[in-house]
């Protein structure tokens, strides 16, 4: 019998509508329900939009699990999660405000494109909403494109803003 091999994922999470703390509970049950075992969890930070104008600021975090889904399979359940939670498809044109939103950042040390879904997420370098709750849970994690630590890479971010 195949024991299936256990992977750590690292997911950003973010909410700016509605009860965010409760959005953000919500989410991390539906993905410890569906999707994995929590093997860290960061702090919640308060951010503002990204990419776009709005008067509701961001509760954002990232969370790490240990999971047996594959990435695209993993995917289907972070989207089934949003859809589940009330968010309104990612396709519309440019960013906007959101109930919940869950990003894979980096999966293993995978680099992976499809369609669907790249590995390491694309931008997460460049947001320090991302970056910094990242390098409160691990900052040793290596980028596996950039080949550098989160710390490194937020350090380096921090002096460009």
């Amino acid at each position: 019998m195949d024991v299936p091999r256990v992977h750590t994922a690292y997911l950003s999470l973010g909410s700016n509508l509605g009860d965010k703390n409760r959005n953000l509970l919500t989410a991390i049950a539906l993905i410890a329900e569906k999707a994995g075992i929590f093997s860290a969890v960061s702090s919640v930070y308060e951010t503002e939009p990204w990419g776009y104008q709005s008067p509701n600021v961001f509760y954002n975090m990232v969370v790490s699990i240990e999971t047996t889904l594959l990435p695209l399979e993993l995917l289907e359940i972070t989207q089934s999660i949003e859809k589940e939670m009330g968010r309104i498809s990612k396709n519309s044109p440019g960013y906007q405000d959101r109930i919940i939103d869950i990003d894979i950042i980096l999966y293993d040390d995978w680099v992976y494109e499809s369609e669907k879904l790249k590995l390491p997420h694309p931008h997460f370098h460049k947001r320090l909403f991302v970056l910094e709750p990242l390098n409160e849970i691990q900052p040793d994690v290596i980028h596996p494109v950039l080949n550098k630590s989160i710390s490194a890479i937020l350090e380096s971010e921090s002096k460009s803003l």
